[in-house]
Order: structure tokens, then C-alpha cells, then sequence
């Protein structure tokens, strides 16, 4: 995260949180814990047991929302819903950086701590050196910023994690794209000033890799997802409704059409 730009003025935590809990993270110094029940995220790449507790949590989660057991949730569907839910929480305070700052977010999962909690946005906090973070260019696009953080970063490492459980990359990468989409219309409600920039933003990760193929925006603005979630067969019988960016939803619309 990055460094304070004068003395007095709001610290990045500050900035954050002022956006709303999907942003929010807090800090801690390099080689310090940041607090009780706090867990190393990289955990979840490290040790597999780790991971598979995540995901039985969170298709615990998803039963229980549909009144069914557990069983009857597809674990694929409950490592995809866990996935983004991670992704967006990884991807929301990066875009925010980029866009406000020129800072980058965190360079490694090791480098963020978490709290697995479930039911709204984990927790996060990020280690920093002598408790201040990453330095700004504010010459810099914030594209170019945020990139690596997806592209070899965090996100990129969390979603090699999620690819042994047998999700395909395009469902992967298009819930970190629906994680930016997300973010960057979140980040312009908050901030109506930098609504332009945060959507040229999303455009220009759209058209690079590891995001390219996995969505578009439309002429009409309208943000279209080249996959799906899964979540919808977490409901009995898998029938659940579908996100409105997901590509089930435009098939659907075409069949009516038809």
C-alpha cells in the first residue's frame, strides 16, 4: 500500500475504508502478526487442507441459504463462489490504489493476512515496512498499476489455487473480471469523480491478458461475462437465478427473442 503523501493527510487505510468494507484493509508491520484469529492467506496455497476448508465452508454456507445440505452443493460450485468472493476482496482495495493513488496493493499473498469468516467481506490486512507502503507514481496508469497485481500477484496466485479444484480457467479468470467489474463500479458510486477513469480501467485489463476473452463491455456499457459463476446450481434442482453479467443470462434472452 502505499506511502502517506504529507503528514496529516489520510493514510491509505484511511481512503479505504471510507469506500466501503469490500475495500477497507488494515496494516501491520513486516514480520508481525496483525491481531488474534488472524490467518496467512498464502495458507490457502500452501496447505491443502486449508483450501478445502475454505470451500466446505462456504458450500456449508450456500445449503444453508437454499435449505438443502451440503452435499447437495456441487463442490466445484462452492470453489467457484468462494473464488470470487476472495478475488473481488483482493482486486477491490488494488483497483481503488491504482486508481486514487498510483500505489500498488500487496506483491504476494504472503504478504496479506485474512480473517475466514463468512456471510460478507473477509477481513484483510496487508504487512508493510515500517508501517508505511508501497511508493507512488502519480505519473503512472493506473491500469499499468494494477496489472501485475492479476497478472502475477495475489490474484494471479490465488487463482492457480482455485484451478486444482477443478475450475476452468475461464470461469476463474471471468470472476475476476466480474471482481473488477465490481470493484471499479463500487469505486465510482463512492467517487462519481473518477467514474471515467475507473471504467477505463476495467476496458483496458479487458483487452490484456490474463483477462482478455474473458468479458466485454458493450456499446451500451453494459459489462458481459463470457462465463458463469456456477452459483445458480447451488439451488435445488440447480435452478437458481443467474448474475446479470453472466453469458447464461444473454442466451437466455436470445432464446426468448427467438
Amino acid at each position: 500500500m502505499c506511502a502517506d503523501a504529507t503528514a496529516g493527510s489520510p493514510t491509505p487505510s484511511d481512503v479505504l475504508a471510507a469506500l466501503g468494507p469490500f475495500f477497507a484493509v488494515e496494516r501491520h508491520p513486516v514480520g508481525a502478526l496483525p491481531g488474534a484469529r488472524w490467518r496467512p492467506l498464502a495458507e490457502l496455497a500452501e496447505d491443502p487442507t486449508a483450501l478445502r476448508a475454505r470451500v466446505a465452508a462456504v458450500r456449508a454456507s450456500l445449503a444453508a441459504s437454499h435449505g438443502t445440505a451440503p452435499e447437495r452443493v456441487e463442490p466445484r460450485v462452492a470453489a467457484s463462489v468462494a473464488h470470487l468472493g476472495l478475488a473481488a476482496r483482493l482486486v477491490s482495495p488494488a483497483l481503488a490504489l491504482a486508481v486514487l493513488r498510483r500505489a500498488p496493493f500487496a506483491a504476494s499473498l504472503g504478504a496479506l493476512w485474512w480473517r475466514p469468516v463468512l456471510g460478507g467481506p473477509v477481513p484483510l490486512s496487508v504487512a508493510v515496512e515500517g508501517g508505511r507502503g508501497a511508493p507512488r507514481d502519480a505519473s503512472a496508469d493506473a491500469a499499468d498499476v494494477l496489472h501485475p497485481c492479476l497478472d502475477r500477484g495475489p490474484v494471479a496466485e490465488l487463482t492457480a489455487v482455485f484451478r486444482t479444484l477443478s475450475l476452468s480457467p475461464l470461469i476463474l479468470w471471468g470472476n475476476v473480471a466480474s471482481a473488477v467489474h465490481g470493484a471499479a463500479a463500487q469505486l465510482a458510486r463512492a467517487r462519481p469523480g473518477v467514474a471515467g477513469e475507473a471504467g477505463a480501467v476495467l476496458g483496458a485489463l479487458l483487452a490484456r491478458a490474463p483477462l482478455r476473452g474473458t468479458a466485454e463491455v458493450t456499446a451500451g456499457g453494459r459489462f458481459l461475462r463470457h462465463s458463469c459463476c456456477l452459483v445458480y446450481r447451488a439451488a435445488p434442482e440447480r435452478r437458481g437465478p443467474v448474475c446479470g453479467d453472466c453469458v447464461l443470462a444473454r442466451r437466455a434472452s436470445a432464446r426468448s427473442i427467438r
